[in-house]
Parts: structure tokens; sequence; C-alpha cells
């Protein structure tokens, strides 16, 4: 038998992106730090967009981003998880569909001291009741936001753009760490079937280098595809996640 962690691939991310400012003695009595997930996915999608893009994944530098109904950004430096913005737990980072994502820590006993509400309270709201499901009191499911979106409802509206500028301003980030970005990629429920949010995320990133072209992107949806002009300093593509083939070859590998 094998396990293979979604957490491995980050175990490369330098302590300087892991560690929190926390008390450094909850590092060594709990090993709090950030761990980070979805890791099988990001690394299948940085090599695979790599070939796709025709650039050598050990010499580059690739964002990642696996966007559905939980989500995370990966900076993937030279074919190395180099920082991601899932932590400690799942719940940090993006807005996501019933995670609140980075929230200021201080908001949160704020609620609790007024709500009366238990650590066990909190952290169900937290991760079962916040993100786009509770911005908008509809569903957890970007479908069905959508809907509300065209719909012309201002809550869809809010959540909609807050779940998009998110993952916007991590690909900044990350390009800012790694000082550049030669490779951006979109994988996950949402991140391969919504040309909208790829559209979104990418649309102000030209001082980067990144020329779009929406023309592919219209149609691209479960398929393995660059979306960037022929010209553009940075490629763009959509790779369709295959956390299981990595968890087999793996496997293999290790069992060989």
């Amino acid at each position: 038998q094998v396990t293979v962690f979604d957490t491995s691939f980050h175990q490369t991310i330098p302590a300087v992106n892991y560690m929190y400012a926390l008390p450094y003695e909850y590092y060594e009595k709990y090993r709090v730090r950030k761990y980070g997930f979805h890791g099988t996915s990001h690394k299948y999608v940085a090599r695979a967009g790599a070939k796709l893009a025709g650039i050598d994944p050990d010499r580059s530098k690739i964002i990642t981003c696996h966007i559905g109904n939980g989500g995370s950004v990966t900076a993937v430096l030279n074919g190395r998880s180099f920082d991601t913005s899932m932590g400690f737990s799942p719940l940090d980072g993006l807005v996501m569909g019933t995670r609140c994502g980075q929230v200021d820590a201080s908001a949160i006993t704020f609620i609790g001291e007024k709500e009366g509400m238990s650590y066990a309270d909190l952290d169900t709201m937290m991760n079962k009741k916040s993100g786009v499901m509770g911005l908008t009191g509809i569903s957890s499911d970007m479908r069905d936001i959508d809907r509300a979106y065209d719909e012309g409802n201002p809550r869809a509206i809010l959540a909609r753009d807050m779940y998009y500028n998110r993952i916007k301003k991590f690909v900044g980030e990350y390009a800012a760490e790694m000082g550049g970005v030669d490779l951006i990629v979109f994988t996950g429920g949402v991140g391969e079937n919504s040309a909208e949010m790829r559209e979104s995320v990418c649309t102000g990133l030209e001082f980067m280098g990144v020329r779009f072209d929406r023309n592919a992107n219209a149609g691209a949806r479960g398929v393995d595809k660059i979306l960037s002009a022929a010209d553009s300093k940075v490629k763009v593509a959509v790779v369709a996640t295959n956390e299981e083939l990595v968890i087999a070859t793996d496997t293999y590998n290790l069992v060989k």
C-alpha cells in the first residue's frame, strides 16, 4: 500500500514562505505552519503546461491556478513548489465555494465574541458557511452564481468579482515573489470550464507581459490549450488535471 499526500509537492517551500509570524513555540510544539494542498494537481499541470508551452519546467517560473469549489494558486519555481495560497489547512487563500479564504483573524474573534460562538462554531462558519455561499445565500456552485450574476443579482455580482479578483491578486503576488513568470496555468472544475474566470484574471496583466487570446479562450472547456497570443511574453494555458496519473506514477516509481 502506498500513501500519496496531497501536501507532498509543497514540501519544497522555503521557511520564509511556510512559517507564520506567531510565537515560534507553536511551530516547535504543534508544527503550526503552511502545508498547502492540491499538490498532486499543481505538480501535474505545471509539467503538462510547460510541455504544452514548449518551456523547460525545471528552468522556469510557473503559476498554477487550481480553481474549483476549493481552490489554490501555487508558485512553481524551477519545477518545485515555492509558495502556495492554502496554508495550515485548506481554509486559507482564495475565496471558495463555502470557505472564506484570507480574512483578518480579529474579524473572526470579534464575530465569535458577539455571537457567543465556540471554536467549533467558528470553524464551521469559515469552512462550511462562507465563500460565495455565504456572500450570496444562493449556492456554493459557481454555475449557480453565474446564472444569478447574469440576472443582475447584486450579491452574486459581488461574490463572483471577489472570487475572480482574489485569484488575480495571488498571480501578481507570486510573479513578484519569483521575479517574473513564464507561464500561467488554469485547471480544476472552474479553471478548466470557465472562460469568463480565465479572461477576468488575465485582463490587466499586460504590464507583466500577458497577451491573452480571447478567441482561443472562448471555446476552451476541459481541454489542454494555449490561451495566449503567439507573441505573448508570458504564456497562458488551460490544462485538464490528472491527479490519478500522478498518484499512479508516484506509486510505480516507489514500488518498481
